[in-house]
């Protein structure tokens, strides 16, 4: 995506063009809650790698945007299978003001709305674990 600014890296076993690419400039969480959150999402992405023989028709990856995160589902274009497509699937803010976690995920829509059983969250651990669980099915299916 020409023009786009700074993006955390979103899978550092991947070198894969499309998950490097930025989509924000401003960078605002301090070197040790960008190490804490890296830790995090790599533990989230360990627990949710795909198969071998499938890694090339779905992965999963991020993009962190200012405060919010990202979680992506990564598939070939349905057309086109030499690029790839994301599809966010869940969205985590980080309101330093409270400092909290705000989970939400998309409904058929393609709305977000904070995930109401557990909407607030007080560590990014805590809101990927209830995403890596996914109880009621709005993450995963």
């Amino acid at each position: 995506m020409p023009g786009l600014g700074h993006v955390a890296e979103c899978r550092a076993t991947l070198s894969l063009p499309y998950l490097n690419q930025a989509r924000a400039s401003s960078v605002p969480f301090t070197e040790f809650e960008r190490t804490a959150n890296h830790a995090a999402l790599k533990w989230f992405l360990s627990r949710h790698e795909p198969p071998p023989h499938i890694k090339n028709q779905l992965d999963f990856g991020y993009a962190i945007v200012g405060y919010t995160i990202e979680l992506l589902e990564i598939r070939p274009d349905w057309e086109d299978k030499s690029t790839h497509r994301q599809r966010p699937f869940a969205k985590i803010r980080y309101v330093r003001r409270q400092d909290e976690w705000r989970l939400y995920w998309m409904r058929g829509n393609l709305k977000w709305y904070l995930y109401e059983p557990a909407p607030v969250h007080q560590s990014l651990q805590d809101a990927l674990a209830v995403v890596d669980e996914d109880h009621y099915g709005c993450f995963f299916g």
